[in-house]
């Protein structure tokens, strides 16, 4: 296995200061007696795009079930704006300003279009929030009234992710939004995450597009078999074949 790299920079050379708004200390977490989280720790400042990258298997996606809450970890610690939240659950995360957009179009399948944005929405004004996601995906507003169970892959997509804007939200765990997509809607999918970045909302992006998602990010983290093997600038990571080094040539 590959060295583990690791850096104290961002993107352009900012340096990493002040407190994260989210840091995993020193996590373990196993499902049953499989041990998936062996002493992960990273963070993802104010503000910035953090992806995590790696092969398939690796613990990126209970990554961030545990930053979510969703998984309680065997040991370390999850913080959240410098909070320790460890034993905190999900939806005590969710109300801090912690939005996960989970793999799967994580959205309500018997429930209107509608209804899944005023589930979604943490505002007093039910309308205005219907106003911001039509606004954002303005497909939304044709499907109002439509059972988001029978919209399309990217359709049901677009709601999940309006989530991250309705919501607002300070810190966004994104994992696969474009798992399954036709290259048009991939496009609107970044173009939305570009959109939360200049927002000011703190971002920790896993995508199967790595080259994509590096593109758009500040800080890397590669996860292979449990284990950050790189820690460092996502811009580094698209130099050379230095990508190549920790997941391979898949990266797309």
């Amino acid at each position: 296995m590959t060295e583990r790299q690791t850096t104290t920079e961002a993107a352009g050379g900012v340096a990493l200061t002040g407190t994260p708004a989210l840091e995993l200390r020193n996590v373990n977490a196993s499902y049953g007696t499989t041990s998936v989280l062996r002493d992960v720790s990273l963070r993802v400042e104010p503000g910035s795009v953090t992806a995590l990258i790696g092969p398939n298997g690796a613990g990126k996606t209970t990554s961030l079930r545990v930053a979510s809450g969703l998984i309680r970890p065997s040991s370390g610690e999850v913080l959240i704006d410098g909070d320790e939240v460890t034993r905190t659950s999900a939806a005590r995360r969710s109300r801090a300003g912690l939005c996960h957009v989970p793999e799967g179009r994580g959205v309500y399948r018997n429930l209107t279009v509608r209804e899944n944005l005023l589930m979604q929405s943490n505002a007093f004004n039910a309308q205005e929030s219907i106003e911001i996601a039509t606004g954002v995906f303005p497909r939304l507003g044709e499907r109002l009234n439509q059972k988001a169970g029978t919209m399309s892959g990217g359709e049901q997509q677009m709601l999940a992710l309006s989530a991250a804007y309705v919501a607002n939200p300070r810190l966004v765990l994104v994992d696969e939004p474009s798992l399954g997509l036709a290259p048009i809607i991939v496009d609107l999918v970044f173009d939305f995450l570009r959109t939360l970045r200049e927002k000011g909302v703190a971002l920790l992006l896993v995508d199967q597009y790595a080259l994509r998602t590096l593109s758009i990010a500040d800080h890397a983290y590669v996860l292979r078999r449990g284990e950050i093997a790189y820690d460092g600038s996502a811009e580094t990571l698209l130099q050379g074949n230095v990508l190549d080094q920790y997941i391979g040539d898949g990266a797309a």
